[in-house]
């Protein structure tokens, strides 16, 4: 068993705020008890220098935590599971994620994650940053959201592609289909997002919450029925087109936890959460070029449009 090392890029212009806290709010999956036992043994630190949990961040610089491996916790091991791998180099691996493949195993996932998948794959040669339980992982896909993720290959390549989405550095381009017809054919939000105050497994636009930017335009119309749109995300927030489309009153099809009402669609069978990663550029983490890559829509996505086509 290894320990797992956590790293938060803290941002110029980001409040002043407990350590603890930040930990909390951007690693929702690490227990408070196993964040806290961090601290106590001295493996929190801020730019190198080790701090207590009550230490306030109030400039840029990199947050750092070394979480020890709890006894139950293994490494997951290799499965061999199909990918669909759009681009791959010594540095890293771009993959399509099928809808309903997990991220990285977590409390009740079974050996069917990506990270499963890319230890067949990729054998050794991932990152061992985030190991035993997601090497490799720089950002992560909701299970029910398809499209493009990036996965890095070593440690090099993980910390500046980290660095490149918490610094926004990248273009992130997401394809969703919505309930009803928006009276406009594009719009931005820029409402915070946090938890929500009462239902905890949620999020929702509130005014504590962290700033949330998302660009959207309407691609095509389905009588009444629905919309298909394209979103643009600046930041990367928790389920964040899924909440500021239902704060406009368009959940995404399949999105029960955010407002989706199956009945209003009884004829039509909605398979998941109706989000699609179309298109991630970054700039390579060993030379100077901008990569772009595209992941065409999938299958349920297609058919889908096409049962809300006919009249």
């Amino acid at each position: 068993m290894t320990d797992r090392v956590i790293e938060y890029t803290v941002l110029a212009g980001t409040a002043s705020t407990r350590a603890d806290k930040l930990f909390a709010a951007e690693f929702d999956d690490v227990s408070r008890a196993r964040l806290q036992r961090a601290f106590e043994a001295g493996q929190v630190s801020f730019d190198g220098v080790t701090i207590d949990k009550r230490f306030k961040i109030n400039r840029p610089g990199l947050l750092r935590a070394v979480l020890e491996a709890p006894q139950f916790e293994t490494a997951p091991s290799a499965v061999d599971l199909p990918l669909d791998i759009i681009y791959e180099d010594a540095s890293l691996v771009v993959v399509n994620k099928a809808p309903g493949m997990i991220t990285h195993p977590g409390n009740g996932t079974g050996e069917n994650t990506l990270v499963h998948a890319l230890l067949h794959h990729c054998g050794d040669q991932l990152s061992t940053i985030g190991a035993p339980d997601r090497p490799g992982i720089v950002h992560r896909l909701d299970k029910e959201t398809s499209g493009l993720i990036v996965v890095a290959k070593n440690d090099t390549a993980h910390h500046k592609l980290a660095a490149a989405f918490s610094e926004r550095q990248t273009f992130k381009r997401y394809t969703a289909l919505v309930m009803g017809i928006p009276k406009i054919s594009r719009g931005t939000l820029k409402d915070p997002i946090g938890r929500h105050p009462v239902m905890r497994t949620r999020m929702a636009v509130v005014h504590s919450g962290k700033p949330a930017h998302t660009d959207w335009q309407v691609e095509a119309r389905y009588g009444q029925k629905a919309a298909r749109i394209s979103c643009r995300i600046h930041t990367g927030r928790t389920h964040q087109i899924r909440v500021h489309m239902s704060s406009l009153r368009f959940p995404l099809l399949g999105d029960t936890t955010y407002g989706f009402k199956p009945g209003r669609l009884p004829d039509i069978k909605v398979p998941r959460v109706m989000l699609h990663s179309t298109e991630l550029r970054i700039e390579h983490p060993d030379r100077d070029e901008l990569m772009t890559f595209l992941a065409p829509l999938p299958a349920d996505f297609e058919a889908l449009m096409a049962a809300l086509s006919n009249p």
